[in-house]
């Protein structure tokens, strides 16, 4: 009996990637999806379309290797703080090494070329995939016409003249595609990595500025409420609304400090960091600034820390936080 021919594909769980899988499907492959995960994206999306297409996905978490490129890519940075050739080739290596380990035939995505400017034209493309180790085996079949004759092909386990020829950022065809498959549900294109997003690139340059080693949790917590930097060391994240309130209040480690104002309405923050100790005075006066205490008024401000709770009077100050807030 002849073996099936089996490949793996990076996943996001996005329209393109959905079809490169219905793609794949329709010549007969078996396709079995990869998505990673970091402080910078994760696998939601993809695990909810492998569901739906009923594929299996391997999710890896490759946060230790991710954070070398982050904060030093080959190829350089997008706009922001976003690697995206270096993390393509990176994800792409850990495809190949499945490959190798578990037997697939080769590589795919849904990449398509020249839909983003700087990462999917024609010479990104060709750098990801060779930077990878595994440039003969990654196939994009959504526009492999227009591209390199790839290895899979050559063999015969694929057939070129059934892969497609889309290219640019317009989503018609895509569309018209995911009609033709009666693929219904899918995302509406958007940005997923945070590191595309100015705001949180801005916090994490600050943070490299005075930790080129952060910790796991201290790249989460870039994610929520509003930072300020109260020392080379140590710094402070506000809650900005009940939900945040509630998520800042689980980063709590050794050594750190909850705040939250007594007696009128405030935010819940967080004080991390080797010196934070010396800072509780400051950051008690950024809480108190953020609660519904009148301005220049004195406030109570409740210090939580190692299950000891304390207590200290500030005075509130709105235009004291504005010093030492991290844009």
């Amino acid at each position: 009996m002849k073996k099936a021919v089996c490949a793996i594909g990076l996943f996001s769980g996005g329209l393109d990637s959905i079809l490169a899988v219905k793609v794949m499907q329709s010549q007969g492959i078996e396709v079995t999806g990869l998505s990673f995960t970091c402080p910078f994206f994760g696998a939601q999306l993809a695990k909810k379309a492998a569901k739906d297409l009923n594929i299996p996905l391997i999710v890896k978490d490759f946060t230790k290797d991710h954070f070398q490129i982050v904060k030093n890519p080959s190829h350089g940075y997008g706009k922001t703080m976003n690697p995206c050739i270096d993390c393509h080739a990176l994800m792409l290596r850990m495809a190949g090494q499945l490959m190798d380990n578990k037997g697939f035939d080769f590589i795919f995505t849904g990449e398509v070329l020249n839909e983003r400017p700087l990462s999917q034209n024609r010479q990104s493309l060709c750098i990801v995939a060779k930077t990878s180790g595994y440039e003969k085996y990654v196939v994009r079949p959504l526009s492999a016409k227009l591209l390199n004759e790839t290895e899979p092909e050559k063999k015969g386990l694929l057939n070129r003249h059934a892969l497609l020829d889309i290219q640019g950022r317009s989503r018609k065809r895509q569309i018209s595609l995911a009609r033709e498959f009666n693929v219904s549900e899918y995302p509406n294109p958007a940005g997923g990595c945070l590191l595309t997003d100015r705001a949180f690139s801005n916090r994490l340059k600050e943070l490299l500025e005075h930790n080129v080693d952060p910790a796991y949790f201290e790249l989460q917590l870039l994610r929520f409420g509003r930072h300020f930097r109260v020392s080379s060391h140590s710094k402070l994240v506000v809650g900005r609304d009940e939900q945040e309130n509630g998520i800042i209040e689980k980063f709590i480690i050794e050594d750190s400090f909850l705040l939250r104002t007594e007696k009128v309405p405030g935010p819940i923050c967080l004080l991390v960091g080797p010196d934070a100790k010396e800072h509780l005075e400051e950051a008690a006066k950024v809480c108190a600034s953020y609660s519904d205490a009148k301005d220049k008024t004195e406030c109570i401000v409740k210090l939580e820390c190692d299950d000891k709770d304390q207590e200290i009077t500030v005075i509130s100050d709105k235009a004291f936080r504005e010093k030492r807030r991290i844009n």
